[in-house]
């Protein structure tokens, strides 16, 4: 009897490490952001059956290149405090079983994807190996503009929901790949500011450690700012109303009034650091339901 305990407890272990591979709640917010573009495409509710099919080929995909990304970086994520316990530093996962567990993943995403159209399936595809090859192996460990280039990864989600009920890719859709774009770096840098000392051992260059804490925070300062008109062009492709307009000023408003009191705070203090890293996070995740619920007051 113990030892069926046991055994459940080490493949449910193994099942847990297979998902933590998969960054699970990045998945989720990616989810959210193309689940509502399916919506605003769809002006309001999407086909339930393509709904579920691209919902599960996106995390899917998502997943795989978190997979991958965790086989490549497993070196510097056990320099890291926050990343130790990983599956692959913590010696619970081998490489090998990460990497083919990533590749497989990623090919049946396509081929789920596939069944609701190939512009979905090609742009999954082309935001995992972006992330992949140019983000996580080439732009991670090499330039402190690896966020800003890097976030063009996880703003295809948007691209892939409004091509899953469209076929195509509309102004609507760029904007909504605008604003994940323009959020990443200061939600990153942010994140970066208290983990300043991680990234310093892992030898990633990430602006705070590169330029220094002042010039990451009035990075973060314009990147907010940049926001507010970003988010506001969706107003004006005609697929949201004003609900949605007003709703996107006052989320931008307070996400510059975070950048601006964490501008203002002194080292080694990173309680706004914290905080405004958490409110990106909310930021993000209310302004894509903003979309929905004023395409659903239409």
């Amino acid at each position: 009897m113990f030892a069926q305990v046991r055994d459940r407890h080490q493949v449910g272990q193994v099942v847990r490490d297979y998902v933590m591979l998969t960054k699970p709640r990045i998945v989720i917010l990616l989810l959210i952001t193309g689940f509502a573009a399916m919506w605003v495409a769809a002006g309001g509710p999407p086909p339930f059956g393509d709904a579920v099919i691209t919902m599960i080929g996106l995390a899917m995909s998502c997943g795989a290149a978190n997979a991958i990304n965790m086989w490549y970086d497993r070196d510097i994520d056990a320099i890291m405090t926050r990343t130790q316990r990983r599956p692959l530093p913590a010696g619970r996962l081998t490489p090998a079983q990460a990497l083919r567990f990533g590749v497989v993943t990623g090919v049946l995403s396509f081929l789920v994807l596939l069944t609701v159209n190939l512009l979905t399936a090609l742009l999954a595809t082309a935001g995992l190996l972006f992330y992949v090859l140019v983000y996580t192996m080439w732009l991670k460990r090499s330039t402190v503009h690896n966020i800003v280039i890097g976030g063009a990864a996880g703003a295809a989600p948007p691209l892939v929901g409004w091509a899953a009920v469209t076929g195509r890719l509309d102004w609507a859709a760029v904007v909504m790949f605008l604003v994940v774009f323009v959020w990443t770096p200061p939600h990153f840098w942010t994140l970066a500011l208290f983990r300043g000392e991680d990234y310093e051992r892992a030898g990633v260059p990430m602006l705070p450690v590169v330029r220094g804490e002042r010039a990451a925070k009035w990075q973060i300062l314009f990147y907010s700012l940049l926001l507010i008109p970003s988010a506001a062009l969706l107003y004006w492709t005609g697929t949201v109303g004003r609900f949605y307009l007003w709703t996107s000023v006052v989320l931008g408003a307070a996400m510059v009034a975070a950048s601006v009191r964490l501008l203002r705070e002194r080292p080694p203090q990173m309680d706004w650091a914290h905080r405004t890293f958490g409110w990106s996070l909310l930021y993000l995740a209310v302004i894509f339901l903003a979309m929905m619920l004023d395409v659903a007051r239409v």
